[in-house]
């Protein structure tokens, strides 16, 4: 039998496949090649949109780290994994917390399956030195992020500091997991890169930096300072300069993509495993004025440049190659999606908010429904979006934000105050609420918190036992 055929009949009995899921950091859905950005080099990752699906619309459920990675892990919103802030406290030491403990993750039930789980780079829910849901190899960042060089990382158990370049370190570590596989167990690697979130200056391989000398940077137009931007926001800096950063630590992150996917070539199991690219949540680099994801802004932001995140799916044989697809997804919706195609059974059915895109993937109609809405919430800011609008909700007080997105793709107006858009405000947050209503723990509802965007430091609401759950 050829080596086609062999992967045709895999595929055709539908073995589990292995599985390599990468994840950036503060990677804005606009910064790749294959979305459109002419002045950024991703070629690794233009080669894998082409051998696979993008998707153009894909939502994190939070718009910073910590939050949105949970999400992904649980299929749960934060109202209820309880992950409301980016972990500032609980990584490492005597007061280290595990966020996500009772919590089943997606990477529990492979395991459960049969899957050898690796864990190379950023982990940032919590007690970051011992492995946890179902990882048997642990490579983690202390906390979740860092200089790239000399970067705080936890090897065999072990707080160490690698000289390396942080993101080409990540790399080698997971290379190395490849290399122990035998191919008697299907895999799961993660590859959570730092990258590319700040440092940008004097963080990234100088040649890369220097590549961008004449770039324009016309794709990140600096926009005039948004009057709710953070006093932490790099805009007293030499902003040319941090893009330049920011470009860089992009570019060297796509060329190591590119030797994970070389390797998986080389050792003949590209086509029998499900590659998976994504960004934990979007980033504004001078869009709205901001930079910044969510919490670029005091209150917290909700537009589309921090809420949006790269996403792309590879298996060739199985998900159709070189395909956009525009349905609206969310973070909550990849826990269902990738146990469906692996064929695992969804933990706590009833109460997980997310839908399968499983067969989006196939190149398949998604089940019709009335309306697609999305929904994405940071502490007391919640969103609502459909194809058309959005309504973004602050408790107890506002202000409150209304776009129509036909009109107004880039949320530059503001309706919520015109008189003949109350109809359309009334109706929009009476779904918001019915849908929270549905989904969220009482005990640890956002709307209730009092998060800051400075990071959350103990666990959230009756868990917290009353004590300070954020970072002033």
């Amino acid at each position: 039998m050829s080596n086609d055929q062999e992967h045709e009949s895999k595929a055709s009995r539908n073995e589990q496949p292995n599985i390599v899921v990468i994840l950036s950091d503060d990677h804005g859905a606009w910064a790749m090649g294959c979305a459109g950005n002419h002045e950024i080099r991703t070629p690794n990752l233009d080669r894998l949109a082409d051998q696979g699906m993008r998707f153009s619309s894909f939502f994190c459920t939070s718009p910073v780290c910590s939050p949105a990675r949970a999400s992904l892990m649980t299929g749960r919103i934060p109202s209820q994994h309880g992950v409301h802030d980016w972990i500032r406290d609980g990584n490492v030491g005597d007061s280290a917390i595990q966020y996500l403990q009772g919590q089943t993750a997606y990477t529990d039930v492979l395991a459960g399956a049969g899957y050898v789980c690796g864990l190379s780079g950023k982990w940032h829910l919590g007690d970051s030195v011992t492995p946890q849901k179902g990882f048997t190899h642990w490579y983690a960042h202390q906390s979740g992020g860092s200089n790239y060089y000399n970067a705080p990382m936890i090897r065999d158990g072990e707080l160490v500091n690698e000289p390396g370049y942080l993101t080409d370190v990540i790399t080698d570590d997971a290379l190395s997991f490849l290399d122990r596989q035998d191919g008697s167990k299907p895999f799961y690697l993660s590859v959570h890169y730092t990258a590319p979130h700040s440092p940008w200056i004097d963080n990234h391989p100088q040649e890369i930096v220097d590549s961008y000398d004449s770039c324009k940077f016309e794709t990140c137009p600096q926009e005039p300072k948004h009057p709710w931007s953070i006093k932490t926001a790099p805009w007293s800096d030499d902003q040319r300069e941090n893009l330049k950063g920011y470009f860089a630590a992009v570019t060297a992150m796509d060329t190591n993509i590119g030797r994970i996917v070389d390797k998986l070539d080389s050792m003949d199991i590209r086509k029998d495993t499900l590659l998976i690219y994504m960004g934990d949540n979007g980033f504004n680099c001078g869009h709205h004025g901001i930079w910044g994801k969510g919490n670029g802004t005091f209150p917290q932001n909700m537009y589309d440049t921090s809420v949006k995140v790269p996403a792309i799916f590879s298996q060739p044989g199985i998900i159709p190659q070189g395909q956009v697809c525009d349905n609206l997804v969310s973070g909550y919706d990849f826990l269902p999606t990738l146990l469906a195609y692996v064929g695992c059974d969804q933990p706590n059915t009833t109460r997980l908010p997310g839908s399968s895109f499983h067969s989006l993937l196939l190149g398949e109609s998604a089940p019709m429904r009335e309306q697609v809405v999305i929904y994405d919430e940071y502490g007391p800011v919640r969103m609502i979006r459909t194809t058309d609008w959005k309504y973004v909700h602050r408790y107890p007080y506002g202000p409150h934000e209304l776009y129509n997105l036909n009109e107004d793709p880039d949320e530059k107006h503001n309706l919520i105050d015109l008189p003949g858009t109350q109809e359309q405000c009334i109706a929009l947050r009476g779904e918001l609420e019915a849908w929270f209503a549905r989904y969220v723990d009482p005990m640890i509802d956002g709307a209730r918190e009092g998060v800051t965007g400075f990071g959350q430091i103990g666990l959230a609401g009756v868990r917290g036992q009353g004590k300070k759950a954020y970072f002033e």
